[in-house]
């Protein structure tokens, strides 16, 4: 491999560890918060099946990524390496000031914002942009509609319980994270071996779009590593800046995104488990009454959101203008 390909793969491999480390608050925050279990034990247990999942699950979310959002011809190592620029930037900007955003709004963003910079409106694939924002836009209103409903009938089927049925809820936790943990591998993962396969491909190593192992193992291994170490400033606004979240409500909202991380990953739709955990955790409370959560919190994360895509495609164009200019 020629020194540009390593220093690609590895900041590919970069992103990915990034994405665990700022989205492991995602699986991890409402157990943490509702003491279901201790902080390194939920992050281990988070990372152990972050690194399975991908290879249990197989890679529709990688193909979506790598082959049908931009034109072949403008697949290419300066359109993929900008991308990855602007959402490495744009997670640590996000992480450095405690907001949930999107890893996967940041990196679709950069692959829009390079390839337009660089190839124009026409090297963007129209049919799998729009494949990817409907599962970005659809996901969150499932994740609110769906925390909302499920907690009502978790509320129903557990009136006249004791307070002993938190019991329940916490070590029923050790499963449901679990499964929240594989649905978020198996999606977000693959966004990372799907970049990476689209650079080997551009670059003419690979000669059609198939994804060697090493790429899942590679992969698997930098965002469960990312998760391991833990975004604790994001963890803290997901586990308390809400609500007072207990283990009913930790207990429902991950049932909830593993259904709807899980279900558009086995479908090829990319979304933001961010979104997707935010928007089941205000579900949730907004079940047992809207006033319980704090809107003007959520109101911030939604802004965050709503600049993420520009952002991103903006800081992508940018750099391919650079990288360009340097000469890649």
């Amino acid at each position: 491999m020629s020194s540009i390909i390593i220093i690609f793969v590895v900041m590919a491999l970069g992103f990915d560890f990034l994405n665990g480390f700022h989205d492991s608050a995602n699986i991890v925050a409402t157990m943490i918060s509702s003491r279901a279990m201790g902080p390194r034990r939920a992050l281990l247990l988070s990372a152990l099946a972050h690194f399975s999942a991908p290879f249990l699950f197989g890679v529709a979310v990688a193909t979506t990524i790598g082959r049908d959002v931009v034109q072949p011809y403008a697949s290419t190592i300066p359109v993929v390496l900008a991308s990855l620029v602007a959402a490495i930037v744009w997670n640590l900007v996000t992480w450095l000031l405690g907001i949930p955003s999107s890893s996967s709004h940041a990196l679709a963003g950069g692959l829009v914002g390079a390839t337009v910079a660089g190839y124009g409106i026409e090297g963007v694939q129209i049919s799998g942009l729009v494949k990817i924002f409907t599962a970005l836009l659809l996901s969150p209103l499932l994740g609110l509609i769906g925390g909302y409903v499920l907690m009502k009938i978790v509320l129903f089927l557990a009136r006249g319980a004791s307070p002993r049925i938190n019991r329940f809820f916490k070590r029923a936790q050790v499963f449901t994270a679990s499964a929240l943990a594989l649905s978020h591998g198996t999606n977000d993962a693959q966004k990372t071996i799907g970049i990476i396969t689209m650079g080997l491909v551009g670059a003419g190593l690979l000669d059609e779009f198939r994804v060697p192992l090493w790429v899942i193992a590679a992969s698997s291994g930098a965002i469960a590593l990312g998760t391991a170490m833990g975004g604790w400033r994001i963890i803290r606004t997901l586990g308390g800046k809400f609500y007072k979240i207990r283990p009913v409500h930790s207990f429902t909202a991950q049932i909830t995104s593993t259904a709807v991380t899980l279900g558009a990953a086995l479908l090829g739709g990319p979304v933001s488990t961010t979104q997707v955990v935010s928007s089941a955790i205000l579900g949730v409370g907004s079940a047992e009454r809207l006033s319980k959560v704090r809107w003007g919190v959520a109101g911030n994360i939604a802004l965050a959101w709503i600049l993420t895509i520009p952002a991103s495609a903006l800081l992508a164009a940018l750099a391919y203008v650079a990288i360009c200019h340097a000469g890649v």
